[in-house]
């Protein structure tokens, strides 16, 4: 009896062994298994399977075993991982992704910057290609202006146009969202950047600081009402524009819907970026009843309520 327990014994050491062989030799195999891979990848916060699903969704053919191969490793890090390579065997990004740190570049939107602008900036300063950027951009919105938000971003060294404009977009578009329901108490893409978002961007060209914002948003409200022509000079600092001197000329030539001189409504779209502040003073603009405003030899306005006072607020 006990011969035949010590053989059965035994017997099922052997098959561990060679099931354990075997599967050492197998998963060696798959590990040494080459990738092509992006230099630069986002991983987005949640648990390992989440985080492999998102790469696999990017193009890494990943499936079960890694996410058992992983949990072994670490966990997968959050943010954008920096490879240091696009030709790398499975086990070793496996190995990466739960242990890499992104070496990260900070990239920051001037705010009443055009997207335009901004694009052909950091083209220069992170060597990227500006038609892919606006073909990134054109392809995952048609919002043509104002989505990217005026602030700071870290990215990381050596990514590339389609995961910066991505982030970017991604990034600000959340953003857009939580400003939207805390300062109305709902987000309507449609309303957020055709009225409040547009209003803002043209705060942002005329207010000389945020404590004018308010006042600003006051006239260009109280204008609108009255369904006068807004006659803002910023509206038609639009695109490449931006930093065009507006002069008497150019309103005259300006047969675009962004020339405020001439149509008596919003522009069609934001005309640059901006920031929370403006955005604040377009959802809240001050209880006043200006319509007119003129910058003063200070650099500050002047804000007044009639045509007659705002013809004598300005410096002679």
């Amino acid at each position: 009896m006990l011969t035949k327990i010590l053989k059965s014994l035994l017997l099922v050491i052997i098959l561990a062994i060679v099931t354990l062989v075997a599967a050492f030799f197998y998963f060696k195999h798959y590990l040494a298994e080459e990738l092509t891979l992006p230099q630069t990848l986002y991983i987005p916060k949640g648990s390992s399977k989440s985080a492999l699903e998102a790469l696999r969704k990017s193009g890494i053919p990943l499936d079960w075993r890694d996410e058992y191969l992983v949990k072994l490793i670490g966990y997968p890090q959050a943010g954008w991982i920096d490879l240091g390579a696009t030709q790398m065997r499975r086990g070793r990004f496996l190995y990466t992704i739960t242990h890499a740190k992104a070496a990260l570049r900070k990239v920051t939107l001037i705010p009443g910057e055009t997207t335009e602008i901004f694009f052909r900036e950091i083209a220069k300063s992170l060597d990227l290609n500006v038609t892919k950027l606006h073909a990134v951009y054109a392809r995952e919105t048609k919002i043509p202006e104002g989505v990217l938000l005026a602030e700071s971003y870290r990215v990381p060294k050596g990514i590339d146009e389609e995961g910066l404009v991505t982030y970017l977009l991604r990034q600000s578009l959340q953003k857009h969202r939580e400003i939207a329901q805390k300062g109305l108490g709902h987000y309507h893409e449609k309303e957020w950047f055709g009225k409040y978002v547009t209003i803002a961007s043209i705060i942002q060209k005329e207010a000389a600081d945020t404590e004018e914002m308010p006042l600003v948003s006051a006239v260009i409200y109280n204008r609108l009402k009255r369904k006068m022509k807004l006659q803002m000079d910023g509206t038609l600092n639009y695109g490449k524009y931006s930093h065009v001197k507006v002069t008497p000329q150019r309103i005259r030539d300006d047969n675009s819907s962004y020339n405020t001189y001439k149509i008596a409504a919003l522009p069609p779209a934001p005309v640059c970026t901006v920031s929370i502040a403006a955005l604040e003073a377009a959802m809240h603009p001050a209880k006043v009843q200006y319509l007119y405003f003129v910058k003063g030899k200070n650099g500050r306005h002047r804000f007044t309520n009639s045509y007659k006072a705002h013809m004598k607020a300005i410096p002679r």
